[in-house]
């Protein structure tokens, strides 16, 4: 058989859908044992049989590689998820053995593959990409709003409460843990509101505008997006629908004019 003939063949077995379904329940049940290896009690009873399905797993996903690699050729790394498989498979045979040993725990991050699977995963993260202009833009407002506030608690709270505001960092980390509310109330603010009874003018506008105001507009952009990415994909829909009536209104012409050949 020629080399491009069977190239054909093997690309569209391993894109099968039967062979994709295989693939992915590889990953998931990888994934699991991945998780149970790192229990010690476990290990100690069903260390040997993990290991082996640890091992067979890893070898479908090289045969797999392979076989894209085969088929598709230097199209192969055109292709970002193909990109992500490479280079998580070559963690995976990275030697257990020297300093880069701890990389093998990132064959876990290959269950992101699923993603692809799963229709509304992908709207999610489509709609996460189309978000990060708008969302660096928020970030960047947030980070001077942070330097500005921080300058201002090291300078206004820095000599009494040196652990939380005795540097612009330690301020910045205090403020960080303000805005996501955790313990902002008996465990900061209050403590310095002994000394500063005035300081809740300070707090209480950082809360209002960092906690609520800046995070919901990242909220909101990710839902925009979203939102247009299910919209693009349902006019794709639309429009394919409108492609296939087409090509069939041009078969039933094409049939009736056929018939009228043959009767002529």
């Amino acid at each position: 058989m020629p080399i491009p003939a069977l190239r054909a063949r093997v690309g569209q077995f391993i894109e099968s859908s039967v062979i994709r379904r295989l693939i992915f329940a590889v990953i998931a049940i990888n994934a699991i044992v991945l998780g149970l290896e790192t229990s010690p009690g476990i290990m100690a009873q069903y260390g040997p049989f993990l290991t082996a399905i640890d091992v067979a797993c890893l070898a479908l996903f090289v045969v797999e590689l392979v076989a894209k690699l085969f088929a598709q050729g230097p199209r192969f790394f055109r292709d970002g998820w193909n990109v992500f498989d490479f280079a998580v498979v070559a963690i995976s045979l990275v030697p257990q053995s020297g300093g880069l040993s701890v990389l093998r725990a990132l064959r876990v991050i290959r269950v992101l593959r699923l993603v692809s699977a799963v229709p509304q995963m992908r709207k999610v993260v489509e709609g996460l990409i189309d978000a990060l202009p708008g969302m660096g833009t928020v970030f960047l407002m947030m980070s001077l709003i942070f330097y500005v506030a921080a300058v201002i608690a090291t300078k206004s709270f820095g000599a009494d409460f040196p652990e939380w505001f005795g540097s612009v960092g330690a301020s910045a980390y205090t403020l960080f843990q303000i805005m996501t509310l955790e313990s902002w109330s008996m465990g900061i603010v209050r403590p310095v509101m002994e000394l500063y009874p005035y300081a809740w003018a300070f707090f209480l506008p950082f809360i209002l505008i960092t906690t609520f105001a800046v995070a919901n507009l990242v909220v909101g952009l990710i839902v925009n997006s979203m939102q247009d990415a299910v919209e693009e994909d349902e006019g794709a829909s639309d429009e394919r629908h409108e492609i296939l009536d087409a090509l069939r209104a041009m078969e039933a012409r094409l049939a009736r004019i056929e018939e009228r050949i043959g009767r002529d």
